[in-house]
């Protein structure tokens, strides 16, 4: 009878997916369980934080029913076809964060730019944490160019376009680039304003910036297309993220295609941010995302996204000693970031603290979309002279 029974449970065993639990899955579900946390409870960039912990918790149990493929001697699951296979090509083929894009540009109003395009600067600007990032990390000796280029375009708070060069300079790392990228974009309200207000003076935070001019259907319409054009012609290895982010925007322009606009911003982009984050989540699989490299990267991450805040707001206070009769308020260099419009957001609310009646929410968007382009221009700069390294 007690061998039967021990038969019985040995077969029970064999043939569910406990005999295939480890160590780090168990440290796995434990980082599920803090980013479901911060996206339930914190709400810190839930659409996106949540997918990838659901993702991520899949990823880290013996789950056959999502796969076709087969279990290697050392526990890991290697899969050829089925659920994830196919999902998870809308990131090798370089298809979700386009698509994002299109939703981003169909939701976002170019207009503060195109009315102070010297908000350009500030978002150009901004791209120093990325670089900086990027040759630090190729100091340390431990990451390859292609890795820490990867790395540093966290610095641009920019999650498709992180995921989008990760994919072509080191897929293995895009696990722990996506979260440390998408963790720190939700955290822009407690990363930057200790940032933005070590930097500035108390008469510079309380600067009111003149009235934004009205911007014309034609200057709306014909803008985002030259930008287009020259991105391309400059950085053609961006076509895609900028393509797909100037075809939203005019689409929201011309004002004859309400049901596509709304498309791209309610069902399109939400269905593909649900595939998106899920599919990032499945690639942190323990083996892979439990290493020392993965803490680094994080680490580094922060060090990005706050030297990029750094360079918005100094280059601010540069522009306001070239140009002192038309002064800007150095709270909206943060937005330089590509948290649209999160970034904005905290330049408004830090100013606000200064000056309730200074409003800056407006003028922060220039530098917030100008951000937008100047991480996805650097991310292709990147690609076209890495790739290979």
């Amino acid at each position: 009878m007690t061998n039967v029974l021990n038969e019985v449970m040995q077969m029970f065993i064999h043939d569910t997916g406990f005999q295939y639990i480890t160590g780090p899955m168990l440290i796995m579900w434990a980082i599920c369980g803090l980013l479901f946390y911060l996206a339930i409870k914190k709400q810190y960039e839930p659409l996106l934080l949540l997918p990838i912990a659901f993702g991520a918790l899949m990823a880290n149990l013996p789950t056959r029913a999502l796969y076709d493929g087969g279990w290697t001697i050392d526990g890991m699951f290697h899969p050829t076809a089925g659920l994830y296979f196919f999902i998870s090509q809308g990131i090798h083929l370089e298809l979700f964060p386009p698509i994002i894009f299109l939703g981003v540009g169909a939701l976002t109003d170019f207009g503060p730019l195109i009315a102070n395009p010297r908000t350009l600067l500030l978002g150009g600007a901004a791209q120093l944490g990325v670089f900086a990032t990027m040759f630090c990390a190729v100091a340390f000796g431990i990451f390859t160019l292609g890795e820490s280029a990867s790395i540093g375009i966290i610095g641009g708070a920019d999650g498709p376009t992180s995921i989008f060069l990760a994919n072509k300079l080191a897929p293995h790392l895009i696990g722990p680039i996506a979260v440390a990228a998408y963790t720190y974009m939700s955290l822009v309200p407690l990363i930057q304003p200790p940032i933005m207000r070590a930097l500035t003076t108390d008469a510079e935070r309380k600067i009111r910036m003149k009235s934004l001019r009205k911007v014309s259907k034609l200057e709306r319409i014909v803008f985002p297309l030259v930008v287009m054009v020259l991105c391309i012609m400059v950085v053609p290895d961006a076509s895609a993220l900028i393509a797909m982010l100037m075809l939203g925007n005019v689409l929201r322009e011309s004002g004859v295609v309400d049901r596509l606009v709304k498309a791209c911003q309610n069902e399109i982009i939400n269905v593909t941010t649900i595939f998106l984050g899920t599919a990032v989540g499945m690639t942190m699989q323990a083996e892979i995302f439990l290493r020392p490299t993965t803490l680094a990267i994080i680490a580094m991450g922060v060090v990005a996204f706050g030297l990029s805040t750094v360079g918005g707001v100094v280059m601010a206070k540069i522009m306001n000693k070239l140009s002192p009769n038309n002064p800007v308020n150095p709270l909206i260099g943060s937005a330089g970031v590509s948290a649209v419009p999160m970034a904005a957001r905290v330049s408004q609310n830090v100013g606000a603290e200064y000056d309730p009646q200074n409003y800056l929410l407006m003028h922060a968007m220039g530098p917030n979309v100008a951000g937008v382009i100047g991480t996805a221009v650097a991310a292709g700069y990147m690609i076209s002279r890495l790739s290979g390294h």
